[in-house]
């Protein structure tokens, strides 16, 4: 059986109450909190043995500074808000050099260089564990509503990041745990 994980961060309380109240005019069903991915499946193998890994990176990353901004595509058919911080891409590659996945899930996941920081706020299609789709006029809808009720944009202090677990009877992604940054 295989047992699927993530890392992100996630944004302040509020905000992310904000963002799902928004999302839930297109979804019925959140398969996941809105966060910022910070690290895809790519090498978090079901052992585990990836988490001390993730911890040794954590104690020695000072907490840091985070701005969402405005609305963006990956294609056509991905909408998300975009993040502004230079430290955010350094905890990636960190995180990316100390788990080491093979080159191909690198790639395949748009690891190391090919990394965009993200909050997705909706997709045209997902093809996997999870379905959720919108069409491209929903998602130009989705773009627009966003400029206006989801600004303005927060800075907010990253001091913790979190893993989440596939969960495959809810067919969502749920908190399984939470690893502080160092003070």
């Amino acid at each position: 059986m295989k047992v699927e994980y993530f890392i992100g961060i996630v944004p302040p309380k509020e905000y992310l109450e904000r963002i799902e109240h928004f999302q839930r005019r297109w979804f019925d069903y959140l398969g996941v909190e809105p966060h910022i991915t910070l690290k895809a499946q790519g090498g978090l193998t079901p052992d585990k043995k990836w988490i001390n890994k993730v911890q040794k990176v954590c104690q020695n990353f000072k907490p840091f500074q985070v701005s969402l901004d405005k609305p963006m595509y990956f294609g056509d058919n991905i909408l998300y808000l975009s993040i502004k911080s230079n430290d955010l891409h350094d905890l990636h590659k960190k995180l990316v050099r100390e788990i080491s996945p093979s080159e191909d899930l690198i790639k395949q996941y748009f690891e190391h260089d090919a990394f965009v920081p993200h909050l997705t706020l909706g997709k045209e299609q997902y093809g996997g564990n999870i379905s959720t789709g919108l069409s491209k006029i929903e998602l130009k809808d989705m773009e627009e509503l966003a400029d206006k009720e989801l600004t303005p944009y927060p800075d907010f202090e990253v001091n913790f990041i979190r893993i989440y677990e596939l969960n495959k009877e809810k067919k969502r992604y749920e908190r399984y745990l939470d690893i502080c940054l160092s003070n």
